[in-house]
């Protein structure tokens, strides 16, 4: 009955009757593979590329050592769908059916209140996308993955691939072969985009493979921050997301990656994030992991040059029939170095969170600092929570910090609540959210309050 309650109240479970301009058929394979390619127009080298990570697809196993992936089916998804015949660079512009979509979800409202730029995309393809003239005038680069592939043949060469190999897991593969969509990135030297960059990613189909592909590389000294958000509709069958994230940034650079996830819980969320930090740069991952019917995630930064630093803000919450199996992974290479990571998951309603993580120090990343925090928040008998940590650490001069707790919501509090008037639900939400607070501030303040609101339809669902 909860879990019904849940679907009921999942504000973006509807989706539209659209007939796309073109989709290929049921299944992966190297003819499915070269449609996909031929339809973009793409050069040898990409189709190459594609079909060689097919077949390391093919050979790699499915992951057993976390969620289960067992019932994935993947020749009965839709590796690409084409909704619109082209590129929307105004609003209107956009086809009616989509832009309704969009703007029941405010993408628009927050482009023209709080972004530098903004993108939409719609199963495969980026069906909108903006960018501020001052930060054009800048030489910032801001374009779906596809153009960029096309319009910045040797800037995508020189990078892609180049934080997460091909062969990195059997996800990672099948999101190389099969890719469309997601963001590129490029912030030349010096120039800082003060207000953040956004990608919206909306799955409208059934039985359909999301597999956006997101490139960002800060120049030397550059800043840039990116926010992006997902829903689904809420389908009897199963979706899957299988995204590829990789960020560059090269010394005194400063990127900040935020991710507010809401899928409906009929998706598989299986996505693969990685930075490459290189002397004296920051990257920063903030993660809010909602909805879903399995998340696996795992943002990771390899800190490759003297003095970077990196941390991991993580917020998880899993109720009936969710396992948000979810951490960091940070790898010290270079002396002088610093990482932190803060995990923060609520389970509920019989849902799973895991917290996995590794933080490694390799020979000769000396006066390196690791930071581990793990809290977990169980509200019920039937949840769980669990914490698979590792720390390998090779070289004797680092300081190494961990500390994991797991606690239930206090009687004491519920009750003092309660005496003020507060309902069951809205005391079990003020917890919550005092809970998540350290990491919510880091949002901006639309995205806060929204998160505010949907962990208490959640706990809604819950409790009542």
């Amino acid at each position: 009955m909860k879990k019904e309650v849940l679907k009921q109240e999942y504000q973006y479970g509807f989706h539209d009757e659209r007939e796309a301009v073109y989709q290929t058929r049921p299944g992966i394979s190297d003819s499915v593979i070269d449609e996909i390619s031929a339809i973009k127009n793409e050069s040898e080298w990409m189709r190459k590329f594609r079909l060689d990570a097919l077949h390391v697809f093919g050979q790699k196993p499915m992951p057993t050592w976390g969620a289960d992936l067992s019932a994935i089916d993947f020749e009965k998804i839709i590796y690409y769908i084409k909704p619109s015949d082209r590129m929307a660079r105004s609003w209107d512009d956009v086809p009616s059916d989509i832009k309704n979509t969009f703007d029941k979800i405010g993408v628009p409202q927050a482009e023209q209140r709080f972004f530098a730029g903004a993108a939409a995309q719609y199963d495969s393809d980026v069906i909108y996308h903006a960018l501020r003239k001052n930060l054009l005038r800048k030489g910032v680069i801001f374009v779906d993955m596809d153009t960029a592939v096309r319009e910045y043949p040797d800037l995508v060469r020189r990078y892609f691939g180049t934080v997460i190999p091909v062969g990195d897991n059997k996800f990672a593969a099948l999101n190389s072969a099969a890719w469309s969509g997601g963001s590129f990135i490029y912030v030349p030297p010096g120039v800082k985009v003060e207000m953040p960059l956004q990608a919206y990613f909306r799955i409208n189909a059934q039985n359909f493979g999301q597999f956006e592909r997101t490139l960002i590389i800060a120049d030397e000294g550059a800043e840039v921050q990116y926010l992006e958000g997902c829903t689904a509709p809420v389908y009897a069958t199963d979706s899957l997301h299988a995204a590829v994230v990789e960020i560059i940034a090269k010394p005194h650079a400063r990127v900040r990656y935020m991710t507010v996830q809401n899928w409906s819980n009929n998706v598989y969320n299986l996505v693969t994030k990685r930075a490459r930090a290189e002397e004296g740069s920051f990257v920063e991952w903030i993660d809010c992991n909602l909805g879903s019917k399995i998340t696996m995630k795992y943002p990771s930064v390899f800190l490759m040059g003297r003095g970077a630093s990196a941390d991991t803000l993580s917020i998880a919450m899993a109720g009936p029939g969710q396992h948000q199996d979810a951490g960091a992974k940070m790898v010290h290479m270079a002396p002088d170095t610093k990482s932190n990571v803060i995990s923060k998951s609520v389970s509920f309603g019989g849902g799973r969170t895991s917290y996995r993580g590794l933080s490694r120090a390799v020979r000769g990343a000396k006066n390196s600092r690791i930071t581990v925090r793990c809290d977990a928040l169980i509200l019920d008998p039937q949840s769980r929570s669990d914490t698979y940590p590792a720390l390998k650490i090779d070289e004797e001069d680092v300081r190494v910090e961990h500390e994991a707790k797991v606690s239930k919501i206090g009687e004491k509090e519920l009750f003092y609540l309660r005496s003020r008037g507060l309902s069951e639900v809205d005391a079990s939400s003020l917890i919550v959210t005092g809970f998540f607070e350290p990491l919510m501030k880091y949002l901006p303040v639309d995205y806060a309050v929204e998160m505010n609101r949907l962990i208490k339809l959640e706990m809604e669902g819950a409790v009542g």
